[in-house]
């Protein structure tokens, strides 16, 4: 009986293996940055060194588009003078699942199917990703009120 070795994989240095680090160097630069399967050309999120389903590390970064749809939405009640504020889980148009919260109006009024807007903001001197409503949703608002 022969034996057929199995080729040595080199394993990746601890400096190579970064996306969460990447990836917060891109929100820090004020870029939304999504992870991509070379080979199936599907992207991901969370960050991470290998493909989900195919386990393939041929990744690559690319610009997202910040475009997305609500798809659930909870409000977090806080004790007055705090503001209350909303916790949402935004499907975005490239296909991962992202949580984040919706700003630049009053929590309650997120809905899920809600079209939103990416935005990297500052705080603290680090990137953070939000939402903000995408501008066809004032158009229908719009014609809904006329």
């Amino acid at each position: 009986m022969t034996s057929n070795p199995i080729p040595a994989t080199p394993i990746p240095t601890t400096d190579e293996l970064r996306p969460l680090r990447d990836y917060q160097a891109y929100l820090d630069e004020g870029r939304f940055m999504l992870l991509r399967d070379r080979t199936t050309g599907e992207a991901f999120f969370f960050p991470r060194v290998l493909a989900p389903v195919t386990g393939s590390r041929d990744l690559e970064w690319f610009e997202a588009s910040g475009r997305g749809t609500v798809y659930a939405v909870t409000v977090v009640q806080k004790r007055p003078p705090t503001p209350n504020y909303n916790v949402v889980l935004v499907d975005l148009e490239e296909g991962p699942r992202v949580m984040s919260r919706v700003e630049g109006l009053a929590p309650d009024d997120v809905f899920i199917d809600m079209k939103v807007q990416a935005r990297v903001a500052q705080v603290d001197g680090k990137g953070i990703l939000l939402f903000d409503p995408a501008p066809e949703n004032q158009i229908a608002a719009g014609e809904k009120a006329a």
